[in-house]
């Protein structure tokens, strides 16, 4: 959870506030009234990660609690009760996030959404290619403000180098008119590589083309501003655009996770299984692959009836996905689950499911109705000579020795 500093004087204002903040799990909130307060809070040492500050206090009238906050490295959001383009230019220049009217619930929870992006932005990697460092700068320090990590090239050419080497950037704004590789013909050669839903490209431009919008988006850029454009526009643009990514992400996930445990399915594990064994192969490493069998799991259903059986597998498969944790663990189906170890021998592996299955064996699973002890069954195989399904089908023999055996127990090669 992130430290929230709110400083507000308004009973009424405060009351709205908590009510709205206190239904974020992402946030805890220190309250105060006034500039002292604030500035004995954060004086004591406690960190903050953004501040929520009205602007006009008692004892700090002419906004002398936001110039506080961000003199000590405070992102920080302004409430304020009147609006002018005057008091905006002069907020903005100051070098606040972004600031709230105080006009109604909607405005505070803009403030919660502006904290949650805050939260969502902090490591997130921009890459800015404009050939104006003047420019660059600007923009720069704009996208810090709102915890962006920030990379700068000078050119197309210089743009594709930086995301090769730093394949985690997420968001990319371009110039249009730069020497080497234009703005239209960078979005068109990173479109052969990365899709929309992979990185967001948001073209900018100072020229008087009225088609240049038109000519970003038809190479395959998300977005296009017009310069000179103002903070909100800018944010509105670059929020909107990695709601996009996320919610993208969101439905990527979801489809790869199963759907009664909430732990990766059989499609995603064969999917990424298969490239990561392959991976640990040529780097002569080896790799490890289990079946993990709930032994007489039917007759929990019988006993308890599926409800309690459903909430039984849920619990087990998100504890030994814990467990599991560096590795690539999955549901197979019904009572079974698939790991993945790469970098384990066949020794090593099975010591170590032999541990979680001592773990597993010495706990209790709570449901409202039942209270039941479960154990389980493995194999543990590092024999695969034509692949990710070789090696499983390994454990799975594996296992049957294992469960002709009498079970609650691992058996390797």
């Amino acid at each position: 959870m992130k430290s929230i500093l709110v400083v507000e004087d308004s009973a009424l204002v405060l009351k709205v506030i908590r009510h709205v903040l206190s239904q974020s799990p992402l946030i805890e909130v220190t309250y105060t009234q006034s500039f002292a307060e604030a500035r004995e809070q954060i004086e004591s040492g406690k960190a903050f990660f953004a501040a929520l500050v009205d602007l006009s206090l008692p004892d700090a009238p002419d906004g002398e609690v936001v110039d506080f906050t961000l003199e000590h490295g405070i992102p920080t959001i302004v409430l304020t009760g009147s609006f002018d383009d005057d008091r905006r230019d002069a907020l903005l220049n100051r070098g606040i996030v972004d600031y709230v009217t105080k006009e109604g619930r909607y405005s505070y929870e803009l403030a919660l959404q502006t904290l949650h992006r805050l939260i969502k932005n902090e490591g997130m990697r921009v890459l800015i290619v404009d050939d104006s460092s003047t420019q660059r700068t600007v923009l720069r320090q704009r996208l810090q403000r709102h915890l962006f990590d920030v990379l700068e090239a000078e050119n197309g050419v210089e743009a594709i180098k930086t995301l090769i080497e730093q394949p985690d950037i997420q968001l990319l704004i371009t110039d249009y008119n730069m020497p080497r590789m234009n703005g239209c013909e960078l979005v068109k050669n990173l479109r052969i590589k990365y899709e929309k839903s992979d990185l967001v490209i948001i073209g900018v431009s100072s020229e008087e083309e009225r088609s240049l919008s038109a000519k970003f988006i038809k190479q395959g850029a998300n977005d296009f501003l017009k310069k000179p454009y103002n903070h909100e526009e800018l944010f509105c643009r670059v929020n909107h655009n990695l709601e996009f990514l996320e919610l993208i992400e969101k439905i990527r996930d979801a489809s790869n996770r199963d759907e009664f445990t909430g732990v990766y399915n059989r499609q995603y594990f064969f999917r990424r299984g298969q490239a990561l064994y392959d991976q640990t192969l040529e780097r002569n490493k080896p790799v490890a692959a289990a079946l993990i069998d709930l032994d007489h799991f039917s007759r929990v259903n019988e006993q308890y009836g599926h409800e309690v059986g459903d909430q039984l597998m849920y619990q087990i498969a998100q504890r030994l996905q814990d467990i599991f944790g560096r590795f690539l663990f999955a549901r197979a189906d019904g009572q079974t689950f698939y790991v993945l170890m790469p970098g384990l021998t066949n020794d090593q592996a099975c010591e170590y499911v032999e541990k979680v299955r001592q773990i597993i064996c010495a706990e209790d699973f709570v449901t409202e109705s039942a209270t039941v002890h479960l154990t389980f069954t493995a194999g543990v195989s590092n024999r695969g000579e034509n692949g990710l399904d070789d090696v499983l089908a390994m454990a799975q023999r594996c296992l049957k020795r294992a469960k002709e055996a009498g079970g609650d127990l691992v058996f390797g090669d």
